[in-house]
């Protein structure tokens, strides 16, 4: 198994930035199907590898896994008018699966790249998994950060709000019927027939204080036409769920040998 850091000039976001990969090299042949995993506020590339053991798990089933940092941004564009800072959805769902397939055997075809993620990586899955609804067919959202447009403004912009998070969403009613709200982007697939709904998996712990909202997006999902499986356990919002639970993932993703 190999575990490479990268280090490369990010067009999108103007600047260098760096990402995690396990390669299962040892026991398993490429094109490997890949796993985009994204961290939690306030985390960076770093966390799933600490507080987790997916390196034993992606060497062990064979499945590649790439961990980008996306600092603060919700894996959206930083609303600052004309800055420098660059948009991380179309980091994440186009330019760091262009790069990455071209440094590594990793396969191109849609059916063998999925996306997931945890608290604010899951609402970058839940969001850009819609937006760009063209390269992933699986996304697995662990305990998403979804409230923003699920909750009550008053609760997003009080106890919601932990590091000033709220504001890049900016006005939430200005931009509910924008693409920073993953149910617009529902809409707009539900009536495009050239597009297709990736399979969701979502899970959420009974005692996280976000497990209405969790609740609240799989059953738009469902709505909308997207096959999602959805689970609730015992748990807080915390690494031992998601420990636990990116298990359920790799299940699902078809990756698991009982």
């Amino acid at each position: 198994m190999a575990l490479i850091s990268i280090d490369f000039k990010s067009e999108t976001l103007k600047r260098n930035v760096c990402a995690n990969v396990i390669l299962p090299i040892e026991y398993h042949n490429g094109p490997f199907a890949t796993l985009y995993l994204l961290h939690g506020l306030t985390d960076n590339y770093n966390g799933w590898l600490s507080y987790t053991r997916i390196r034993k798990w992606a060497e062990e089933f064979g499945l590649a896994v790439v961990m980008p940092s996306g600092e603060n941004s919700f894996y959206m564009d930083i609303l600052v008018k004309d800055g420098c800072l660059g948009d991380f959805g179309e980091y994440v769902g186009r330019e760091l699966v262009e790069v990455t397939r071209k440094m590594f055997p990793l396969s191109d075809k849609r059916e063998d790249t999925f996306i997931a993620g945890l608290s604010m990586g899951g609402f970058g899955t839940c969001r850009n998994s819609l937006k760009y609804c063209d390269t992933f067919s699986k996304a697995a959202i662990l305990s998403g950060a979804l409230q923003f447009y699920e909750y009550p403004a008053d609760w997003v912009n009080t106890q919601g709000n932990t590091i000033g998070e709220a504001r890049n969403f900016g006005d939430l009613e200005q931009t509910r019927n924008t693409d920073r709200n993953p149910r617009y982007l529902m809409e707009k697939i539900k009536n495009d027939p050239s597009k297709e709904f990736p399979s969701y998996y979502i899970a959420c712990g009974l005692q996280d204080v976000l497990l209405d909202a969790n609740r609240s997006i799989a059953k738009a999902l469902q709505e909308a036409g997207a096959d999602v499986t959805y689970e609730e356990g015992e748990g807080f919002h915390d690494w031992d769920f998601w420990d636990e639970y990116i298990q359920h993932v790799l299940k699902w993703l078809g990756y698991w040998r009982s």
